[in-house]
């Protein structure tokens, strides 16, 4: 690696959950970087131990427990001494060529907090990564066709310059699981920090594919319980707390008449899910 290399000025930052059959898709990006930080919220596969196997260069941080994306993520962030990070989920996929691209644009545009790339489903089938906040307008039309100025990118793969989130922080800590990169990047688009997305690269992100553990009902359970919760968390910080009391009303209402539906039609995941997002809309109390 030549000394020059632009990816001497980012550190790659994953956070791990039971994230071993991971590794061998992300030893193509991280074979090649120098700074890595591998964020490990309590996993019971042999994540750490295996990770610094793999990459000695990596420094892994060890919770013992699951302290949520978001914080998992600060602790990392707080270990960086590089200019720019990447913060890449463990089913995401970027190339060492993807992010000197993500890091060359990033230098050409130093006002920007993020750049992100086109997040794939699969290789040559893009998504729709990125919008306006909701909490503004409603975003419409078609993807975009090459660079351009957002209000919101998926949380997968988003290449941070940390200097431009002085004054506003990285992740509230509050939002455990979801919307806590809505949350990040209306607080950036408010403090009118600019968010890029950039076309030309492209992530392949294979969603939920972050987590195996032994218990995959659980795993539904609870992103359904989280996902409740931080949408709550989300409508009461950034709209009203009458708002949210309404909408946990409405959903739970919802939530209850579908759930016996669910169980007849019988789908072992999505009941798991339904039944956790009812259980955190019942239990969701107000905070500020």
């Amino acid at each position: 690696m030549h000394s020059d290399d632009l990816l001497n000025e980012v550190t790659v930052v994953l956070v791990t959950y039971h994230s071993a059959h991971c590794l061998d898709a992300l030893d193509a990006l991280l074979a090649h970087c120098p700074h890595v930080v591998i964020s490990d919220n309590g996993s019971t596969d042999d994540t750490p131990a295996l990770a610094r196997a793999r990459w000695p260069q990596a420094t892994v941080l060890e919770h013992g427990r699951n302290l949520g994306f978001g914080a998992a993520n600060n602790r990392a962030l707080a270990a960086t001494r590089t200019p720019l990070a990447l913060l890449v989920n463990p089913d995401c996929e970027v190339t060492p060529e993807g992010l000197r691209e993500l890091v060359r644009v990033a230098n050409g545009m130093p006002e920007a907090a993020i750049v992100a790339p086109q997040l794939e489903g699969a290789p040559g089938r893009p998504d729709v990564n990125y919008r306006w906040p909701s909490t503004a307008w409603s975003s419409r039309g078609p993807g975009a066709e090459g660079p351009a100025c957002v209000g919101f990118v998926v949380g997968a793969a988003m290449l941070f310059r940390l200097s431009r989130f002085e004054g506003v922080g990285f992740f509230d800590e509050r939002f455990f699981l979801y919307y806590e990169d809505d949350d990040l990047c209306l607080r950036l688009f408010q403090q009118q920090r600019p968010i890029v997305v950039w076309p030309a690269v492209a992530a392949v992100h294979r969603a939920r594919g972050s987590v195996k553990g032994k218990t995959p009902w659980k795993s539904e359970y609870l992103r359904g319980y989280h996902h409740a919760q931080s949408k709550l968390i989300y409508t009461a910080k950034h709209r009203s707390h009458a708002k949210a009391r309404r909408q946990r009303w409405s959903v739970l209402l919802g939530t209850t008449l579908a759930l016996p539906l669910r169980a007849i039609a019988w789908s072992p995941r999505l009941l798991a899910r339904m039944a956790g997002r009812w259980m955190g809309l019942v239990r969701w109390r107000l905070r500020d």
